[in-house]
């Protein structure tokens, strides 16, 4: 598969200024340019909040394994209450991980319906622009 080089970069902008012209050019230039912007910002935060919640989760799982390591040393206690408290400690673990997949997927839905809405409000601005042409 080849790349489109410089012949067919200089063809695609030979049509585009044909279909939309000088005057529409510039401004379908700059709407395309902030929904990339936008998209990108919303793509940077998801991924940098999943890196936090990654090293948060690790930390959280090395302190349970030091309580769990500085429980079982503990000789004054039975082997029933190691149990209960290690499964209590995994469950809670548990359910942070499923709140935080749940805000994950709220604040992923919620960043999705925010670019549909600015991709249909530019959509209309440009079919206005050009009904007045």
């Amino acid at each position: 598969m080849s790349t489109i080089g410089i012949p067919g970069l200089i063809l695609i902008l030979v049509l585009a200024l044909v279909l939309f012209g000088p005057k529409k050019l510039p401004e379908l230039g700059r709407a395309v340019g902030h929904t990339l912007k936008e998209f990108k910002n919303a793509t940077r935060s998801l991924t940098s909040d999943d890196e936090e919640d990654e090293d948060k989760e690790k930390a959280k799982t090395k302190e349970l394994s030091a309580k769990t390591t500085t429980a079982a040393t503990t000789a004054s206690t039975s082997s029933a209450d190691k149990t209960t408290a290690a499964a209590a400690d995994q469950e809670a673990i548990d359910r942070e991980r499923i709140e935080r997949e749940v805000r994950e997927r709220i604040e992923r839905e919620r960043i999705e319906k925010e670019i549909r809405e600015k991709l249909e409000q530019e959509r209309l601005q440009l079919e206005k622009e050009q009904h007045k042409a």
